[in-house]
């Protein structure tokens, strides 16, 4: 203190000195601020999330977009539906006929033909079987040869076999019959054609090719999203999900889902064992209770149809906003929630 004195008093203007207001003002602010940043870095949570986009799809495979086929093949006679008619199960869909017009005729009278033939073996056969016991009874009091009676065997195994060839065919005949009836290609359940593939009265379809396609109605909706594979081994079934849809006003928050607006609530179904082409690995998402949002359920179907975009953020552990910001800066993946001790004292 003496020194300072002495160079006050030599340095007159030295008392004059004094730090800015303003510098002192920006000094306690900053450190204000270093502070503020630092308790918001190490106390603020954040929850971490793997992001991905997809589209919304059907759960169940059969509920999916599916084709219908030609039953047979032929020409097409009418079409009893348009893209975009509603149709219930059972509803007329095609007719298709064939080149002949008299094709039914002509198989029914060949299966005519076929059971006369059948019943002329069975009578044959009826006949083969008494002459079969005449002649046993012949041979067994020694007035017939070991060799006619043989014969005689031989003629009835010959029968039973004609019989056995003549039934084939007409279960031949009968499905012929069968396939050639069923020309009206029908609905296989409530739903949507969404497609008319062939083309009018001049189109010839092969048996097995599509003639359109169809949606079922009242079906179960999940959406599908692809995340990276560096993230799939934090995501496990049962995991939560918010859900954003294409064309819905939407606010997300990565980290803090509690505060985003106009998501849905989603719980993780399925992960696929193996990636894609693009190394990404597909998730399937379904509806689920919304913690958020009591109550709230995904849009309508009129809103939300099948194949529009979407895009997810499947919840995974909560760190703090500091540490998060550190496994971003060095692209680490997300943090591991710690397993169950293996080996360890019971």
């Amino acid at each position: 203190m003496a020194h300072l004195d002495h160079h006050a008093a030599v340095f007159t203007t030295l008392r004059s000195i004094r730090t800015p207001k303003l510098m002192r003002a920006v000094g306690l602010m900053l450190m204000f601020g270093v502070a503020a940043a630092s308790a918001f870095l190490v106390f603020t949570p954040w929850v971490q999330t793997t992001a991905g986009a997809g589209a919304v799809t059907a759960l169940n495979p059969n509920d999916r977009l599916q084709q219908i086929n030609a039953l047979v093949s032929g020409r097409i006679d009418e079409w009893y539906v348009r893209d975009g008619a509603v149709v219930k199960s059972g509803d007329p869909i095609v007719k298709i006929v064939d080149n002949d017009p008299r094709l039914i005729e002509r198989l029914t009278a060949e299966r005519a033909q076929v059971f006369a033939k059948k019943e002329a073996a069975l009578s044959a056969l009826a006949t083969a079987e008494v002459d079969l016991r005449r002649m046993r009874d012949l041979y067994d009091k020694g007035l017939a040869a070991r060799r006619e009676f043989e014969q005689t065997q031989i003629a009835v195994q010959n029968m039973r076999g004609r019989v056995a060839e003549v039934e084939a065919e007409l279960n031949r005949a009968d499905v012929n019959i069968s396939r050639q009836s069923a020309q009206i290609v029908r609905a296989p359940r409530d739903g949507v054609i969404l497609r008319v593939n062939a083309g009018d009265a001049a189109t010839f379809v092969d048996a097995g090719q599509e003639v359109a396609s169809f949606v079922p109605a009242g079906v179960a909706r999940a959406v599908e999203i692809f995340i990276d594979g560096r993230d799939v081994a934090l995501v496990k079934p049962g995991a939560k999900a918010r859900l954003q849809f294409e064309g819905w006003p939407a606010v997300q928050f990565s980290g803090w889902p509690s505060v985003a607006i106009g998501t849905f609530a989603a719980e993780v179904v399925a992960i696929d064992p193996s990636a894609d082409a693009s190394g990404r690995f597909r998730v399937l998402l379904v509806e689920a209770p919304d913690p958020v949002n009591p109550g709230a359920r995904w849009p309508d179907e009129q809103f939300i149809r099948f194949g529009a975009t979407a895009r997810g953020w499947i919840l995974l552990e909560t760190v703090s906003v500091g540490y998060e910001l550190w496994r971003q800066l060095n692209n680490f993946p997300p943090h591991m929630p710690p397993g169950p001790v293996k080996g360890g004292a019971e």
